[in-house]
Parts: C-alpha cells; structure tokens; sequence
C-alpha cells in the first residue's frame, strides 16, 4: 500500500510540473524557443487604386533627370529652408516628416508628353515656411536639389494651394528615381516645376529667377494649358 502511495504521489508531482510549465498549451520541442524565428519584415505594396481611381505605377515614368538618379545619405542628408525667413531651419529627414501628413491625388504632366496619375504623401511646404517664419511680402519660393537642378514657385501659390513637400507615392517611400527624399508636388505645373531631390527651399523677393530649364528657354510660370 505504502509502495502504490508514494507512485501515486510522483504521478501527481509530475503532472502539476506539467501544468505549471506548459500553461500555453503548446508543446515545448526541445531546442527551441519563441525568440528563435526571427520576424520577416515584408517590402510595402504600392497602392494601385485610390477612391475607385486607377492609379498609374511609380515605374511608369521615363527618365529624364539632368544627371541620372541621385543617391542621397538619409543619415548625413538635411534639408534646409532659408533666405526670407526669421529662423532659418536646417532638418533631418525625420524632422521634415515630423508634422501633419497630407495625402493628395495630383497628375504629373511632362512635357515630354507623357502624363501619370499618383497618390502622393507628404508635408506642406507651407507649414515648413511657417516654421521658418517666412516673410509673407516675398515673391517667390526657390527649389535647389542634389544634382544641381534648380527651380521656383510663386509664394503665393505655394501657400494657397496647400502644395506637397511629397515623401510617399502609392503608399511606397519614393524610390531614389522619382526623387527621395523629397519631391515637390506642383500640381497645375509642368513636370519641370516638380522639383526632385530637393536640398533647400529658399523665400526670395527675386521674382525674375530662371531654373536649370527656364534658362533654357523654358516658360517661367510652368503652368498647363487652360481646358
């Protein structure tokens, strides 16, 4: 009796044993742990459609940059926003992105011809002149970029129609082709006006500044044709 007692009596510590180590209810298999696969992070899918609309692929652009796609240092890259301002700002990536978002569907109309319908993302460049304190009689807002092209908007249309500093198109980063980190967005513009890879922003009073294109005899104002 004592014998079929004391078996009894280890039955019952091994099973609470179990009990308390195998709570999950999951099998241990000897020789691994939660912490042994590691997590698989998957690349974005760009989005192809936005409110019933088809949207056209950030591959569907040609290349037509001045010097080829720019490869720029996110760590070492700042971007910098100066000339009438009270308080010239010079910002990281993250601190550009470090503000409202804006998402807006905007055709990019090259004069090449071509054209392309995209969901892009970012921040207004009206809220970075904000910060900077721009100086609100300026006329023109100047765009100079990695690879030396340059470019200008207005003041005014920058402010009243609340335009892009874009980071995102479809939902994916921007690939360094199409501009990362930052693209303007100047939509009602000629592709040429769409700056890419943009190192400063610059409130001028000089409302005669040519870009790399309008010295070369490209139309000042960008603008498309009235339909």
């Amino acid at each position: 009796m004592r014998t079929r007692r004391v078996i009894r009596l280890a039955i019952g510590a091994v099973l609470v044993a179990a009990l308390v180590s195998g709570c999950s209810g999951v099998p241990k298999v000897p020789g691994t742990s939660s912490t042994d696969s590691p997590t698989k992070r998957l690349a974005p899918t760009e989005v192809r459609e936005y409110k019933g609309k088809r949207l056209d692929s950030v591959d569907d652009f040609r290349e037509n940059s001045i010097k080829g796609p720019q490869t720029v240092d996110i760590k070492a890259y700042r971007l910098k926003v100066l000339g009438e301002v009270s308080k010239p700002l010079t910002l990281t990536y993250d601190q550009v992105n470090d503000r409202t978002q804006y998402e807006k569907l905007v055709r990019l109309n090259c004069v090449e011809g071509w054209s392309v319908d995209i969901l892009w993302k970012g921040v207004l460049l009206s809220d970075l002149l904000d910060q900077a304190g721009y100086d609100k009689s300026a006329k023109v807002v100047i765009f100079r970029c990695k690879d030396g092209y340059s470019t200008s908007l207005p003041l005014d249309f920058v402010v009243d129609n609340k335009i892009l500093l874009a980071s995102k198109m479809n939902g994916v980063d921007l690939p360094k082709e199409r501009g990362f980190p930052f693209q303007v967005v100047a939509e009602d513009k000629w592709g040429y006006k769409w700056a890419k890879w943009v190192t400063s922003i610059e409130v001028s009073n000089d409302a005669s500044f040519e870009g790399y294109w309008e010295k070369r005899g490209y139309d000042n104002s960008g603008d498309l044709p009235k339909k």
